[in-house]
């Protein structure tokens, strides 16, 4: 029995000595590949209370998007948000609203000066002394019915026929000789038509 114990406490002994020893690496190794920096910013949009349609602007639904999908994070009530664990380098920021166009945002985090955030917009390029994100437009989805014109009928194809015909009718008579109507009515009336047609019309014109 008391092998069996001396046994027992050299082996539990032995294994607190090498967890003692394997843990503190371990816990190095974790905490070193999570280093890194922390993105704050916020998200404005003045119109906050009430959208075009009438309808609550949520917060909720505005999604903030690292490098193209790397990581995707949303607004928390008050409209900050933050990356956790950003590398030293260049990113890009966007923001997806519904009904709002935001600047991608060019975000570069110094290495050599640990917290150095520059941030500046890609379409203006402009520097932010912040990072605070606003709209630069609203976004319209549907397209608006334009009001009633009376140019913009005239201007379709149904309005150049309807005025093509008004020419041929009542411009173009006028325009003819009246003794070459009569002999154009006398030879449609000799060949059985009733109507005038515009070939006869034309032809004594060309005959003069």
């Amino acid at each position: 029995m008391a092998l069996m114990s001396r046994s027992n406490l050299r082996f539990s002994f032995s294994l607190q000595l090498f967890l003692c020893l394997i843990l503190p690496n371990t816990y190095a190794l974790s905490s070193g590949q999570s280093e890194g920096f922390v993105i704050n910013g916020r998200v404005k949009i003045s119109n906050t209370g009430t959208r075009g349609y009438g309808l609550p602007a949520k917060t909720s639904n505005v999604k903030v998007i690292l490098n193209g999908g790397q990581r995707v994070t949303f607004l928390r009530p008050d409209g900050y948000f933050s990356f956790h664990n950003v590398s030293a380098g260049t990113h890009l920021i966007e923001v997806a609203a519904l009904g709002y166009f935001f600047s991608p945002v060019r975000v570069d985090i110094s290495a050599r000066n640990p917290g150095k955030v520059q941030a500046a917009l890609t379409e203006t390029r402009r520097g932010l002394s912040e990072l605070a994100l606003e709209p630069l437009r609203e976004e319209d989805y549907y397209e608006k019915r334009e009001p009633f014109s009376l140019m913009s009928l005239v201007k379709s194809p149904m309005g150049l026929m309807v005025g093509f015909m008004v020419i041929v009718v009542f411009v173009m008579p006028k325009l003819m000789d009246p003794e070459e109507i009569k002999r154009a009515q006398e030879e449609m009336r000799n060949n059985g038509q009733g109507v005038p047609s515009l070939a006869n019309f034309l032809g004594g014109t060309q005959r003069n």
